[in-house]
């Protein structure tokens, strides 16, 4: 009775510090809100100055910039579209697609060139090579070779993530501690054992940077594929207003670009952090 007595003061006092330990990050949290918030609103509010009294600085010229209120309604006109949401479903499915396809391969050879030198000496020279090929030129090459420009896209996509992938998994590999693997031969471990369980979390913190570096450019190279051979999707739409000269959309398909890479991008390093907690407590 004495020990279950004494155990359940010390669980109230181990709740109790880590609540009040929350509530004195709080000010800190709400501190970077507030400055975030305030760094946006700035530049919206340069930017509505700019459009609304037509700047022309010679050298840039903000005549047809429309204003941050014509883009709100634009996008609110957006929304009322009956293909909106099939713009966006078809741009977060190609995005999605690509991006699983270049995680499973790119973290799969990144882990086996860093850890062995010789399948790097064979596999990273021709990926070297093709690594600063941009994704526009690979759209000409995309569409001869598959048979339909849904899967083209998707190819773009997975190009796109795949290298920044790819080589932060490397690295991460690179920078585990010799010791570590030294450590677990000793006590008898496998080749797989010591990737399983010295590797892959060693390498962590770097796969989840790679993975939301990749889902970053997942969205640059979707756009670029979809305004040369889409038929749906944020890029096509953003294009066809291009044509149409219909600026506050132009400006519309950019925010909903920039929203959904930054929420996707959010959410592979909130994912990564909660696989990742020792890292997150030494950087701390």
């Amino acid at each position: 009775m004495s020990s279950l007595a004494q155990t359940k003061p010390n669980n109230q006092s181990t709740f109790l510090t880590k609540f009040f330990q929350q509530l004195r990050s709080y000010p800190a949290r709400l501190k970077s809100y507030v400055i975030a918030f305030t760094s946006i609103a700035f530049w919206i509010v340069i930017w509505q100055g700019l459009a609304q009294f037509k700047v022309n600085l010679g050298f840039v010229n903000f005549s047809n910039v429309p204003t941050p209120l014509d883009v709100i309604h634009a996008l609110w006109a957006f929304f009322q579209l009956s293909a909106a949401f099939e713009h966006v479903e078809s741009s977060v499915f190609r995005v999605v697609v690509g991006f699983v396809l270049a995680a499973l391969i790119g973290v799969g050879i990144g882990l086996l060139a860093g850890r062995y030198q010789k399948l790097a000496a064979f596999l990273m020279p021709p990926l070297e090579v093709l690594r600063p090929i941009p994704a526009v030129a690979w759209i000409p090459l995309a569409i001869l070779i598959f048979p339909s420009s849904e899967a083209s896209m998707i190819f773009i996509t997975f190009i796109g993530a795949l290298f920044p992938i790819l080589l932060n998994t490397v690295h991460g590999v690179g920078a585990v501690d010799p010791r570590l693997v030294a450590s677990a031969k000793s006590l008898g471990a496998s080749d797989l054992a010591i990737i399983h369980e010295v590797i892959i979390p060693g390498a962590l913190p770097n796969i989840i940077t790679g993975l939301s570096i990749g889902m970053g450019t997942c969205w640059f190279c979707l756009v670029t594929a979809e305004m040369i051979s889409g038929q749906h999707g944020i890029g096509y739409f953003t294009w066809e207003s291009f044509t149409l000269q219909n600026y506050s959309n132009i400006v519309v398909g950019m925010v909903l670009i920039g929203a959904l890479g930054m929420f996707s991008s959010t959410l592979v390093r909130v994912i990564g952090n909660r696989f990742t907690p020792w890292y997150q407590l030494r950087k701390s």
